[in-house]
């Protein structure tokens, strides 16, 4: 073997590795065993919809065991949850509607304003259908316009 130098001493060949045909093979074939778990690691990393399944099914299976274990709990912790999450849902909406109120003057200002934007989309999807009739119409007197010319210019 070359030292960085160029040179080549008789030792370096011993710290390189073995020698033996036999020894090499059984290197290369240990190598290629590490390389292999080393990829199927990095691949089963890289599965995110397959690590989220296994995650579930982790969580799922603790649920079931702690069910299992102890039913009263668990039911009562479910229940305390959705206490909780429909109180926060309950005082999210209080609150919105009390800034809206608050921001018009009164809850019957909202309630009026929202029974005026309600005309107020009636009216327009009224104006709306008279324009597609006033276009439809346009377009029938158009296309008989168009046969009496054509007939004339035959005759």
């Amino acid at each position: 073997m070359s030292t960085p130098t160029g040179g080549s001493r008789p030792d370096d060949a011993a710290a390189n590795g073995p020698t033996d045909p036999e020894a090499i093979k059984a290197e290369i074939e240990a190598t290629r065993e590490q390389l292999g778990r080393t990829v199927d690691e990095l691949s089963h990393r890289l599965d995110v919809p397959a690590r989220a399944k296994e995650g579930a099914a982790r969580a799922k299976d603790t649920a079931v065991e702690t069910y299992r274990e102890s039913p009263p709990t668990v039911i009562g912790a479910g229940a305390a949850l959705a206490g909780l999450v429909g109180l926060l849902v309950w005082r999210r909406r209080r609150r919105h509607r009390r800034a809206a109120a608050a921001a018009t003057g009164s809850t019957t200002a909202v309630a009026q304003a929202r029974a005026e934007a309600h005309r107020a989309r009636k009216e327009a999807a009224r104006e709306a259908a008279q324009a597609r009739r006033a276009v439809a119409r346009n377009a029938r007197r158009t296309r008989q316009r168009t046969r009496k010319a054509a007939r004339r210019v035959r005759k």
